[in-house]
C-alpha cells in the first residue's frame, strides 16, 4: 500500500470506530426494546402460473414488533421508497436504531414492509414484467454526496449524511449494498402496493400510513378506497410533484418539464373524484404562471373549477419536507394541490422547526432520531385520545373483563376483542 492508501484506511477505520462508539452511547441510553411480539407474516399474495409452473405474486412482506407497553392504540404502518426495502426503517447505515425502534419505544406497534417485488417480497419476473436497478451514482447525486453536485438550489444545503459521503465510505458502502432493483413499470408498483396495503390494514385495523418518497403514491389510493381504515398519512417528502414530474439540471435554470407521470394528480392509479372521473384524461392541470419564490418549481394544478377528493377528508395528512432536499423546491405543490382539492394537510419543513441540512433520506441520518420526535410531536396533537391503558382499564370497569384477556392493536378492533373476551 501507498503511503496515501494506508492513511486513508486509518481514518476510514476511524470514522467507523466513533461511529460504533456514538451508535453504542445512545443505545446505552435506551433501555433494552421490550417486545410483546417480533416477527412477521406476508400479506396480499395470490397464487399465478407461469410457463405450466406455480407461483405466488403480489404478496408483501410485513415485519412487526409489538411493544410490551403500548401507550398508542393505533399502529404505525412504515412504507419505504424507490430503489429501497423496509431496511430505511430498521437501522441506519452507521448502525444506530432507526424509525422503527423508535416508534416502538414511544409505544406504538409498528408494521415495516418491503414492497411487491422488492426485498424479502420475491420478484416474480413473469407476473410483474422487467425490473430496473439505479446505480449508486444516483444516491450520491439525490442524498449521500449532492452538495458536490448541486442539482437544484437547495442542494448545497446538506449536512448530515452521516459519514463523508465519498464513494468508498462504509456508510455510503452500507447503503449502496442495500440498493435493490424494482418493477420497471411504476404504475404496476402503484397497484400491486395499493392491493397489498389494503390487505394489510384488512388484516390489522385502522392504522397510521407512513409513506416516503416513491411510496407517497401508494398511501393516497389506499385511503381512498378505505379512509375508514386510514387514521392519518405521514407523507414524508411523497413522490411528486402532481401530475408532471421535474427533472434537476443543475444552474442556472436548475429545473426541466419531465412531462406528465402522475396521470390521477397525485398518483397514477384511480381515485375517487367529485365531480366523478371516468378516466385520467378528464382531469385537465395546468402550471402556474409564476413559481411561490426563488428555488421553487412552478407548479401543475387542477384547472379551475379543480375537482374534489371527498374520500381523502376525514384522513390526517402531513406533508414533511427537508432543508436540502430535491423535494424542497416542489413539496409545496403537493400541498396545493391537497388543498386545492378541499383537503386540509398539515406541513412541516423542517428549516422552520430549527432542523437544518437534511437530505431526502433524512431517516437515515445524523439526526434522524430529533425528526421522529417532530413526527411524534404531530400525531400526539393529530390523533388525541385514550392510550391503549386507559381503553384496557375502562374495559375492565364497563365490561368486568380480566386486563389480561384484553388486547388492543387499535380502538374499534380493540373494543371487539375485549367484548369478546368477557
Amino acid at each position: 500500500m501507498t503511503r496515501a492508501q494506508i492513511i486513508n484506511a486509518a481514518l476510514i477505520a476511524v470514522a467507523v470506530a466513533v461511529a460504533t462508539t456514538t451508535a453504542s452511547a445512545v443505545a446505552a441510553n435506551e433501555p433494552p426494546l421490550a417486545l410483546a411480539r417480533d416477527g412477521f407474516f406476508y400479506v396480499g399474495g395470490h397464487a399465478t402460473t407461469i410457463d405450466g409452473h406455480a407461483y405466488m405474486a403480489g404478496q408483501m412482506y410485513v415485519e412487526v414488533r409489538v411493544p410490551a407497553k403500548q401507550t398508542h392504540p393505533t399502529p404505525i404502518v412504515m412504507v419505504h421508497g424507490g430503489t429501497m426495502s423496509g431496511t430505511n426503517y430498521t437501522g441506519t447505515p452507521d448502525g444506530r436504531e432507526g424509525w422503527a425502534q423508535y416508534f416502538v419505544r414511544r409505544g406504538y406497534a409498528v408494521y415495516v414492509v418491503d414492497q411487491p417485488g422488492r426485498g424479502r417480497s420475491p420478484y416474480v419476473a413473469g407476473a410483474y414484467g422487467p425490473e430496473a436497478l439505479v446505480d449508486r451514482d444516483n444516491s450520491q447525486r439525490r442524498y449521500i454526496a449532492q452538495e458536490k453536485y448541486r442539482l437544484w438550489p437547495q442542494a448545497h444545503l446538506h449536512t448530515q449524511w452521516p459519514g463523508g459521503g465519498a464513494a468508498d465510505d462504509p456508510f455510503v458502502e452500507q447503503l449502496n449494498s442495500g440498493q435493490l432493483p424494482a418493477i420497471k413499470d411504476f404504475t404496476q408498483q402503484q397497484v400491486l402496493n395499493r392491493d397489498a396495503l389494503l390487505a394489510l390494514l384488512g388484516k390489522i385495523g385502522p392504522s397510521i400510513l407512513l409513506v416516503h418518497s416513491q411510496a407517497g403514491a401508494f398511501g393516497w389510493p389506499v385511503a381512498d378506497a378505505r379512509p375508514d381504515l386510514v387514521k392519518a398519512i405521514l407523507a414524508i417528502e411523497p413522490n411528486g410533484p402532481p401530475a408532471h414530474g421535474v427533472d434537476f439540471v443543475g444552474a442556472p435554470d436548475y429545473f426541466q418539464d419531465a412531462g406528465l407521470a402522475l396521470t390521477y394528480g397525485i398518483t397514477a392509479v384511480p381515485l375517487t373524484y367529485a365531480p366523478p372521473v371516468a378516466n385520467a384524461a378528464e382531469l385537465a392541470f395546468a402550471q402556474e404562471d409564476q413559481a411561490d419564490g426563488p428555488g421553487l418549481v412552478r407548479c401543475w394544478l387542477q384547472k379551475a373549477p379543480a375537482r374534489q377528493l371527498p374520500n381523502l377528508r376525514g384522513v390526517k395528512i402531513l406533508v414533511l419536507t427537508s432543508e436540502a432536499s430535491y423535494h424542497a423546491p416542489y413539496d409545496h405543490c403537493t400541498v396545493k394541490y391537497l388543498r386545492q382539492a378541499g383537503l386540509q394537510p398539515s406541513v412541516i419543513r423542517l428549516a422552520e422547526r430549527g432542523i437544518h441540512g437534511n437530505s431526502h433520506v433524512m431517516m437515515l441520518e445524523k439526526n434522524n432520531r430529533q425528526i421522529a420526535g417532530v413526527i411524534a410531536q404531530w400525531l400526539d396533537q393529530a390523533l388525541p385520545g385514550k392510550s391503549v391503558a386507559a381503553k384496557r382499564t375502562a374495559a375492565v370497569k364497563n365490561w368486568g373483563v380480566r386486563a389480561d384477556k384484553v388486547e388492543f392493536n387499535d380502538l374499534s378492533r380493540g373494543e371487539r376483542s375485549a367484548r369478546s373476551a368477557g
